[in-house]
């Protein structure tokens, strides 16, 4: 499996102990995203004033936005367990049903890539969400008969990356579904500021900021780049995180003043050296760099595109002019084919 880069939002092997304990715990120490907080407020409060546990969510948008700390914020504003798994986990039906038949009344279970359930263990699903009901087959051929098991009533909370990947019968399912969206700067500056003084780290809020601006508009990016500027401090600082550490800090680790990392850069390069600044396939491209094709249309495209770097074309990726000018690059003449 390919390395993600720095500023790839897919969690790293080292992440996950480093946000279980800067994960909030409910609403008002989750710092950004206001109008969907709102919105999310509302279910829960409406389900606590019927005494009923919540309808079930679906929350969608790209990695690193927070949409398993706001599944924990549910369970623990509901007074809940909260269980985790992920689609690619239940690879076969009675990998569901040996989850769901150990829920309690009222459990949160959290299912991550949602998008990837085999369908035939989706299908299993459907009258978990709608009937809290498990039909189960017993038997083979002519003998089989099926059984039902009633189930207590919980709350299923969807996260997915690709919202149009979740069949229709399956997103109908759900009573509340939402997008996160990438977060304003000054709302990555407070999370970098709270992640330091939970660490324990000293930081200026110049620091603060400019790591803030080079994260993406992700918080797991924003955190990812603190720990990295922290290390830089420790061994060649004095500890301190401010405006001179934290720029330097990000160099040493090939984060320039865009946000691009080396893997974004290596995928400008090669449309611009290798194909002529595009179009290409992104199939072609993924292998140009090294990298798998999800990998790069979830986690690294998004933001280029968002930076206007590049442009999706029914023909493939091709670079922008801000792609040159960032690359240092003298864009091709006007009128010049860039692919022959």
């Amino acid at each position: 499996m390919k390395e993600e880069g720095l500023l790839s939002g897919t969690p790293l092997p080292e992440d996950s102990h480093f946000e279980v304990g800067l994960r909030p715990r409910d609403l008002d120490e989750f710092i950004g995203q206001e109008a969907f907080k709102e919105r999310l407020r509302i279910v829960i409060e409406a389900a606590q004033a019927r005494g009923e546990p919540l309808d079930h969510v679906l929350f969608s948008g790209p990695p690193g936005l927070g949409k398993t700390t706001l599944a924990g914020i549910l369970a623990n504003s509901m007074d809940a367990q909260f269980r985790i798994t992920s689609g690619p986990a239940l690879e076969r039906p009675g990998d569901l049903a040996a989850v769901i038949t150990n829920l309690d009344e009222g459990d949160v279970l959290f299912i991550d890539e949602i998008h990837r359930l085999p369908r035939t263990v989706e299908e299993v699903l459907y009258p978990a969400l709608e009937d809290f009901a498990l039909d189960i087959v017993v038997g083979k051929g002519p003998a089989a008969r099926s059984i039902r098991l009633d189930l207590p009533r919980f709350t299923l909370v969807g996260a997915t990356t690709r919202l149009g990947r979740v069949s229709s019968p399956l997103r109908d399912r759900f009573g509340f579904i939402d997008r996160l969206d990438y977060y304003e700067d000054d709302d990555l500056r407070r999370i970098v500021e709270r992640s330091a003084a939970i660490i324990g780290v000293e930081t200026t809020t110049e620091g603060a900021a400019l790591i803030a601006g080079r994260s993406r508009g992700t918080p797991r990016i924003a955190n990812r780049l603190l720990r990295r500027v922290r290390d830089y401090a420790t061994v060649r600082g004095d500890g301190l995180i401010d405006e001179t550490s934290a720029d330097l800090g990000l160099k040493a680790f090939e984060v320039d003043e865009a946000g691009l990392d080396r893997v974004d850069r290596a995928i400008l390069l090669a449309i611009v050296e290798k194909f002529g600044g595009g179009p290409v396939g992104l199939t072609t491209l993924a292998i140009a760099v090294g990298e798998e094709p999800e990998s790069l249309e979830d986690a690294y495209e998004p933001f280029l595109l968002q930076r206007g770097f590049l442009q999706r074309t029914p023909r493939g990726r091709v670079a922008t002019s801000s792609a040159y000018r960032h690359l240092g690059v003298a864009p091709p003449e006007a009128g010049q084919s860039t692919l022959l």
